[in-house]
């Protein structure tokens, strides 16, 4: 209501107007999020992917750090152990109010909230679903077009009617965080053919996937980090196009004597005792030649995974549990051959994770990234920069 604001406003849009028309769809898909919400890039990224805004995650990822070096979006957190700088980002409240006018005028986005318009609103394409929202499955089906959603977005509390057969174009279905969703909800998924994207993340209450995962043939992106899913369908291995593989889960249940956690170049000390819940991949993993991101596998089980692991020759990141002497020789062997490997997590419960990664005569080459969970005396690191070696104690 401030006219100074108005002034403002006028200055941000032409902002907007300025940018090149891959990033004003990229800017406007931001208004999917609730005000004030913290979006990582990782969510962002893939969804951008799924959706056809970007050709790949590389270059997803210069679109976000174009957003940001136009101050259009605000990051939020950097951390010292990543190798692309801001990991999350928010949208200043001004430009929050410019993006959703320009959505609502191409008819973009719709949020389902407390006291919003339920007049017909026809084929909008990205939906999301508040947590404040008591409709009813009429009243979800009176307002919109179904199966003319592209995308769907929940935040709060789920609910079984939420998605239907009628959203048969739905490519991103994006349940991160929501609560009350159960093992038995997800059994017809299958039918989404069409799904490029599909996040369970922090959905404390799935323990496992059912097998129509495998009628997913088009998804791109599978996120079931922080659920309680320990093992994989073997019809996972039918998602040839699949490039996202993330899980497994790990809270904090108490102290030990400290570790050393090493995440080079930097060191922490830590002195809580870890459990993890790391998912188990089906033979058959090496089919999925699309794989960029597999995080985390357990190895511990079966040393057959370290063999599926190494026919995985696009792998960008990689986060592995259970390595120990009897395994170690093998894998430090298969990581060796994965040229593109940039990201490296390996957690260990062996006295000396450093002796177990002696094997390794040659890492991978594009290496950028090393996280090492384990007990360490020291570590020996080949410098690519010559043939020295540096320690760290």
């Amino acid at each position: 209501m401030n006219r100074k604001f108005e002034d403002v406003k006028t200055v941000l849009m032409k902002s907007y107007d300025g940018l090149p028309y891959y990033l004003k769809s990229c800017i406007l898909y931001l208004s999917i999020f609730l005000e004030g919400h913290t979006i990582s890039r990782r969510r962002l990224v893939c969804r951008w992917v799924a959706e056809g805004y970007s050709e790949d995650t590389y270059t997803a990822e210069r679109y976000f750090m174009e957003l940001l070096e136009r101050s259009m979006i605000l990051p939020t957190q950097i951390l010292l152990c990543s190798i692309q700088g801001a990991d999350s980002c928010q949208v200043h409240d001004l430009i929050r109010d410019i993006i959703i006018e320009k959505s609502k005028e191409e008819n973009l986005f719709f949020k389902l909230e407390e006291g919003c318009n339920l007049n017909r609103q026809g084929a909008v394409r990205h939906l999301a679903i508040s947590s404040n929202w008591d409709g009813d499955e009429g009243q979800l089906e009176a307002t919109m077009k179904l199966s003319c959603i592209r995308s769907l977005t929940v935040f709060g509390k789920w609910r079984p009617f939420y998605t239907s057969d009628k959203m048969r174009f739905l490519r991103v279905l994006d349940l991160e965080g929501t609560t009350d969703l159960d093992d038995h909800h997800l059994e017809h998924i299958g039918k989404h053919i069409h799904l490029r994207y599909l996040s369970l993340r922090r959905c404390e209450g799935i323990y496992y996937l059912p097998d129509s995962v495998g009628n997913l043939r088009q998804l791109e992106t599978l996120d079931i980090k922080y659920t309680r899913i320990m093992m994989l369908p073997k019809t996972i291995t039918k998602l040839r196009k699949l490039c996202q593989l993330k899980a497994g889960n790990q809270f904090y249940v108490g102290e030990e004597r400290p570790s050393l956690a090493c995440c080079v170049p930097f060191a922490c000390c830590c002195a809580m005792v870890i459990r993890a819940y790391v998912v188990k991949v089906p033979v058959g993993i090496r089919e999925l030649r699309s794989l960029d991101t597999l995080r985390c596998v357990h190895l511990e089980w079966e040393n057959a995974n370290i063999k599926e692991i190494e026919g995985l020759t696009n792998l960008r990141k990689l986060g592995v549990y259970g390595i120990d002497r009897g395994n170690g020789p093998e894998f430090c062997s298969a990581i060796s051959g994965l040229h593109r490997l940039e990201s490296l997590f390996v957690r260990s419960s062996e006295r000396d994770l450093c002796d177990i990664l002696h094997g390794m005569s040659s890492p991978p080459e594009n290496l950028r990234s090393l996280k090492l969970h384990g007990w360490m005396d020291e570590l020996w690191m080949n410098c690519r920069n010559g043939s020295r070696y540096s320690r760290i104690w």
